[in-house]
């Protein structure tokens, strides 16, 4: 979720000891077993098996880790709606902007309750099942549904990597994923470099991120698509650098950078070109060159004083785009953030306009995958 807010209004409840964390964890897993009795700790069963169709052949089929071979995934965050649908959000999203989404992305915590700690809930499998998607999973349990306040609780990447929640959390989700079968991207505490210190070290996270990596391997969950996410801000060069798990670990790299303007309070507009290309230079340079990379969530703040700078942004999208090769995935967060002139939304305006021309553009309408 968007660094700037992470940075600036983090609201995470560091537990004091490994001791009062692992007492609070027993009462919340105590909470989450009765309200799944005789579902098990997952809730709702393990999915239904998503793969149809045949192995996507021909010159822009995508390989094993769904890297595109001509244009890149259009995609984005859409919030639940407000009668806690998320497959009505994602409907009434895509009527707008005149076209079905190739990718959709999601957040979890880890309170395995089917509020928010189940990894692909009936919502995202119905729109699974035309569709590619991407979970993230934060080491944290959110406090009010689907992190509306933005306050949580630390799990700890030292308690993550030590094997702590292997059995009750890490494991019935994983098997939940396998079950599914369809390959799906999955980013594990994205935007990492905003979450240092309160989640631990950068060698705790490394050491986490590996462990879960290597026990989705040993619980044999192939269907995985793995993407290391960043903010992309280059104010934490050095922090990132140091939070990266190593190629074998990582099949995709993501990054989040925006164009926030005078939510930042910023007099310097930045348009589509200048608030990606510099990240997209370092991360090539300083992380990986041999990596897909993947625009995790963008999106443009508005200029008050000029509406149509919006549309204008979205529309340089296609033409932008090829120019950054290895962007193979565009996530939009349509959500706001609080504060004044902080609408990242394209739900109506000049900024629906440019993103529904962007995303007509032949670059981004490719077949998707069927398994």
């Amino acid at each position: 979720m968007t660094g700037f807010w992470r940075r600036h209004t983090r609201l995470a409840l560091v537990l004091a000891a490994v001791g009062a964390l692992l007492a609070g964890l027993g009462i919340w897993l105590i909470r989450a077993e009765k309200e799944d009795k005789g579902t098990g700790s997952t809730g709702q069963g393990l999915p239904d098996n998503a793969e149809s169709g045949p192995v996507p052949h021909g010159k822009c089929a995508p390989g094993a880790s769904l890297e595109p071979r001509c244009g890149a995934w259009w995609g984005a965050y859409v919030p639940y709606a407000e009668n806690g649908s998320l497959t009505d959000a994602v409907y009434g999203f895509e009527k707008k902007i005149g076209r079905k989404l190739d990718l959709v992305y999601n957040y979890h915590d880890m309170s395995n309750t089917q509020r928010d700690g189940v990894l692909l809930t009936p919502d995202e499998q119905e729109l699974g099942r035309d569709r590619m998607l991407m979970l993230a999973w934060e080491s944290t349990v959110w406090t009010e549904p689907h992190h509306e306040n933005w306050t949580e609780t630390q799990l700890g990447w030292r308690n993550v990597a030590a094997g702590t929640f292997d059995e009750e959390i890490i494991d019935p989700q994983a098997r939940r994923l396998k079950a599914y079968g369809k390959r799906v991207f999955f980013s594990f505490d994205q935007e990492t470099d905003f979450r240092t210190p309160d989640a631990g070290t950068p060698e705790e996270f490394v050491a986490a991120y590996r462990h879960i990596h290597d026990r989705f391997e040993r619980l044999g969950v192939d269907n995985v698509v793995w993407v290391w996410t960043v903010s992309g801000y280059l104010g934490n060069a050095g922090l990132m650098k140091s939070l990266y798990p190593g190629d074998a670990y990582v099949d995709w790299i993501g990054m989040d950078q925006y164009n926030y303007f005078r939510c930042h309070d910023s007099t310097k507009w930045l348009d589509f070109e200048h608030s990606q290309r510099p990240s997209y230079d370092w991360l090539r340079a300083n992380i990986s060159d041999k990596k897909p990379l993947m625009l995790s969530e963008f999106s443009t703040a508005p200029d008050p004083a000029r509406p149509d700078r919006q549309r204008d942004w979205y529309e340089e999208i296609p033409k932008v785009a090829p120019t950054l090769p290895e962007v193979k995935a565009l996530v939009h967060w349509n959500r706001p953030v609080p504060g004044e002139h902080c609408d990242l939304t394209v739900d109506k305006g000049p900024a629906l306009d440019g993103y529904r021309k962007a995303g007509r553009a032949d670059y981004f309408n490719q077949p998707v995958p069927s398994r």
